[in-house]
């Protein structure tokens, strides 16, 4: 027999029903431990307590709405973002017009899903992976999890590297490509320990000097010189290039919807009856104008065909490229050229060790024991650490590893759309969410369909990858002979097309 369900409408007509965690309730469950008193203090001062619990109704604020388009274009205006369009050159050899298609239609499509899922926080209140239980179960959601946990260091750590290597690139030989690392890291923790509405409030602002950087950026190249038909003569055409288009189509895709496992994170915070058309408009446009933009600033600027560049470029990567196009703000500008990029990386970074550390608390009762604020050191020295150690390999850190976020991604995002939009929805199924259900096992769904379902994802995406190291049949029926990627459409495709079938089974013989 199935548990009642309510849809989230529901809690404004019978508050009662849904007795949720209130942020006192919160503190009060760590006053017990250890270091009770010390962390009692800290919680006072304004370091948030609140994790991974959800956000009772009358403890939601509308204050920061805007500040979702900001946040958003905070964390994308970025120097990480830059290197996504190098890409388009340094390794498909695609043309800058053909570059600016690609990059403006994939990044419509993965702003258009990530947007999808935002929308989720406000009509929940619970974080974004808290929200896969009601679709795959606690298992399931264990193991989105984990991959969002990797997914958010792999976007850190190209973070840390790149702002190290802008920063080292600055003023060669006075800053040890290792300092930089960690002066980035470290200037990503402290907005992440103070918790939620520093984060709000950081990147409410920062995005005002990182559009400047761009402008910078775009004035200092464009005084280097663009020569947008210099990559003509070396671009693919025919079924070669349809590979090329496909694959960096691929990780465009990955740049924009890697933020969908953390959407509804900084959002869960605004009232229930917020209108999704706001909020999926603010967070659309504070996803595609600044990656698209800043994108295709990257693409732009490798058609500078000044030696001194190209040089730079071939010598130190993306890093040193940006160095030597900031070049002219050494002597008295140097102070501005080593903050400003540190700022930008850190800017993106910020998210990144946030949603992390949720991530982790998301992984089970024991792990949500922990304060949040301790799961943020922990990512901190993880990625800290790894980018260290791949300071050397960026670009092929940054290829893979989007390629490989996309497909995953992909199938995530598929998955938790259908359940909200077929089997929660009014007169669906189950009609609604139980939200009291949401750290329940026995009240939420067995997970059956949803794990299916993503292993169907992964068949897709195997079946569809072009990699360096692995090409799947598919993948090379559609491409030349590096193959075409169509890993992260087959995942989606394969994971929609049966997740709504074994859910269909799985609330027939469970009833939830």
């Amino acid at each position: 027999m199935a548990s009642p369900t309510h849809s989230y409408e529901d809690k404004e007509k019978n508050p009662t029903t849904y007795e949720t965690a209130r942020d006192e309730d919160v503190i009060n469950k760590f006053s017990g431990s250890v270091m009770g008193g010390f962390m009692t203090r800290l919680f006072a001062s304004g370091v948030e307590a609140r994790g991974v619990e959800r956000v009772p109704e009358d403890q939601r604020e509308t204050k920061n709405m805007w500040n979702n388009l900001l946040m958003w274009w905070s964390v994308n205006t970025v120097l990480t973002t830059l290197p996504i369009g190098v890409l388009a050159q340094e390794f498909f050899t695609l043309t800058f017009p053909h570059a600016v298609a690609t990059i403006i239609c994939f990044t419509v499509l993965g702003a258009t899903l990530t947007s999808t899922i935002a929308t989720l926080g406000p009509k929940t209140g619970l974080r974004t992976m808290i929200i896969t239980r009601f679709s795959s179960g606690y298992v399931g959601c264990t193991i989105y999890s984990i991959l969002n946990i990797l997914t958010q260091l792999g976007f850190s750590v190209t973070a840390v590297i790149l702002g190290g290597q802008t920063l080292a690139s600055i003023n060669p030989g006075t800053l040890p490509l290792v300092a930089g690392v960690v002066i980035v890291g470290i200037g990503s923790l402290i907005p992440c320990f103070i918790g939620y509405n520093m984060v709000h409030h950081y990147e409410r602002y920062a995005w005002m000097v990182l559009f400047i950087v761009m402008l910078f950026l775009l004035g200092l190249g464009g005084h280097a010189g663009f020569n947008i038909n210099a990559q003509k003569d070396f671009e693919d055409t025919g079924k070669a290039l349809s590979s090329d288009v496909l694959s960096f189509g691929g990780i465009v895709f990955g740049s924009v919807a890697g933020w969908a496992p953390v959407a509804a994170d900084y959002n869960c915070r605004l009232p229930a009856d917020t209108p999704s058309i706001k909020i999926f408009t603010l967070t659309f446009f504070g996803l595609f104008i600044p990656i698209s933009f800043v994108e295709i600033v990257g693409a732009l600027l490798m058609t500078i065909t000044k030696p001194e560049y190209t040089d730079a470029f071939e010598n130190g990567g993306t890093g040193a490229l940006l160095g030597q196009i900031l070049s002219p703000w050494k002597g008295g500008g140097s102070s501005s050229s080593s903050s400003l990029p540190s700022l930008s990386c850190t800017a993106n970074n910020v998210p990144n060790t946030y949603s992390a550390a949720l991530s982790i608390q998301s992984l089970g009762r024991p792990f949500a024991k922990v304060p949040r604020f301790l799961w943020t050191f922990v990512i901190f020295i993880a990625y800290t650490v790894a980018g260290v150690a791949g300071r050397e390999h960026f670009a092929t850190i940054l290829s893979n590893f989007l390629s490989i976020l996309s497909y995953w991604t992909a199938f995530f995002i598929i998955i938790v759309i259908e359940e909200h939009f077929i089997f929660r929805r009014p007169g669906g199924r189950l009609g609604g969410y139980n939200l009291d259900d949401w750290d329940t096992p026995s009240r939420l769904p067995l997970g059956i369909a949803g794990i299916l379902a993503g292993c169907f994802g992964v068949a897709g995406a195997v079946v569809g990858m072009a990699e360096e190291w692995y090409i799947g049949p598919l993948g090379v029926k559609a491409g030349a002979a590096f193959g075409a990627d169509l890993g992260f459409e087959l995942a989606a495709a394969f994971s929609g097309i049966t997740y709504p079938i074994f859910r269909s089974l799985e609330i027939h013989y469970t009833g939830r």
